[in-house]
């Protein structure tokens, strides 16, 4: 697989990532512990040398799981966490506080098995602690060897200015995918006018535009879709033009849904580098295999038009988490 650099930070990647998440939270049951390892070490062996986690992930587990799987290859690939909730619980309150951020990269070089973090994000940015404090802790880190680069999460133009002024940001990571297109607007500018990397989380739509979710779909009651108003059942009927517009190019290319919307984000910008998530190996294969799909000029205007004519319907989150983003 080819590589990216993130921005202007040095830190080199593969272009597709590997988001961990899904193994032990948020999408139902947590994969049973070996076959997480198989798919984490399997991607290693597909090309893929960036892996994504966070201690609110299970909490806690999802990083245990990571280190252990990429212990036998640690110093060949680029492992990011993240901090930003109390007790590394995402139910409870934010806290970004210095004195938090260096007890957590404690508590998680021990979890990920190893002296140093490659990509520390703050997940949500904390409205109670000045974003200038947070980025001079991270800065302290940085000089101590326990972190590589600093990253942010879902955050605003001007928190991103504001961290960057202190602390040079490597990459932010926030959703952006053929459903959800609204950091073109001004993020991506300022990500390429402060030479930061970009993160896609939830490339693939969380799932949906695989084209393997339809109205009649069903989620395990702890999969967190269930509280997502994009993913109402009114709305997944709704939204299935834009999984049929997909279908209609990936049947043109001879490729998939999913792989025309990763190589799609790929065709953006040369700074970013999604990170698709999945359980599944034949997944997993198949989202590698979009980094080798190419979308001409032309395949890209196609794309464009035939979205024109689409309108997604939902928010992306419920009313309660809506609050924690673009802050």
């Amino acid at each position: 697989m080819q590589t990216r650099q993130l921005g202007k930070s040095g830190l080199e990647v593969s272009a597709l990532g590997l988001g961990c998440m899904g193994l032990s939270f948020g999408y139902g049951p947590a994969t049973e512990k070996a076959a997480g390892i198989e798919l984490i070490r399997t991607a290693f062996e597909r090309g893929v040398t960036f892996f994504d986690t966070a201690e609110v992930y299970g909490p806690f587990v999802n990083e245990e799981l990571v280190g252990e799987a990429l212990a036998p290859f640690r110093d060949q690939v680029v492992i990011a966490t993240k901090f930003g909730f109390q007790d590394g619980d995402s139910k409870k309150p934010l806290d970004s506080r210095p004195e938090n951020i260096r007890a957590v990269v404690e508590a998680s070089l021990k979890r990920l098995k190893t002296d140093r973090i490659d990509l520390l994000y703050q997940h949500r940015v904390d409205p109670n602690v000045p974003i200038e404090d947070v980025a001079g802790a991270v800065k302290d880190l940085i000089a101590a060897g326990k972190v590589g680069h600093f990253g942010l999460s879902e955050a605003s133009v001007e928190s991103i200015r504001r961290a960057h002024a202190v602390q040079p940001v490597a990459a932010l990571q926030s959703e952006y995918s053929l459903w959800w297109r609204e950091p073109e607007a001004s993020v991506l500018p300022t990500l390429e006018e402060l030479g930061i990397g970009f993160v896609p989380f939830s490339p693939l739509g969380k799932g949906f535009l695989t084209g393997a979710i339809d109205e009649r779909t069903t989620f395990d009651k702890s999969d967190f879709r269930n509280i997502v108003p994009r993913f109402s059942e009114e709305n997944r009927k709704a939204n299935a033009a834009l999984v049929d517009v997909l279908g209609r190019i990936a049947d043109g290319k001879g490729t998939t849904r999913a792989q025309i919307a990763l190589a799609w984000l790929l065709a953006q910008k040369p700074w970013i580098v999604p990170i698709p998530g999945t359980t599944k190996l034949a997944r997993l294969d198949e989202n590698v295999g979009a980094a080798s799909v190419v979308l001409t000029p032309a395949d890209l205007a196609d794309i464009e038009a035939a979205l024109e004519q689409v309108k997604v319907a939902g928010e992306r989150y419920p009313a309660q988490l809506q609050k924690f983003v673009n802050r």
